[in-house]
């Protein structure tokens, strides 16, 4: 150990449960500093005016999201409909019946 340096402790690498615990250690740090960064933008000028855009965004994203989510099932029932179109269509349509001919003079 050599001074001022901070002791670390080896472990084995390539095991599957120290990947997990650096992996966990690492989304610790990320999501820590996340909610450290998202507070100190709150406490700066137009902060809260920011934090109140982002979160009207989101929920606007949200309402998006639920209504693109409907347009498959209206898409499925267009599909439906026009298929019942195009058989009624088909129904109606009698067979033509040619034209009288006129006696010729």
């Amino acid at each position: 150990m050599t001074r001022g340096m901070p002791e670390t402790t080896s472990k084995p690498a390539g095991t599957a449960s120290s990947a997990k615990l650096a992996d966990k250690d690492l989304m610790t740090c990320l999501a820590d500093a996340g909610e450290e960064a998202l507070q100190r933008l709150s406490e700066l000028p137009g902060g809260q005016r920011a934090r109140t855009a982002v979160n009207d965004l989101r929920t606007r994203v949200d309402d998006l999201t639920k209504k693109v989510r409907g347009i498959d099932a209206l898409e499925a029932r267009i599909l439906k409909l026009e298929k019942e179109v195009a058989a009624l269509k088909k129904a109606k349509t009698p067979a033509r019946r040619p034209a009288p001919r006129k006696p010729s003079p």
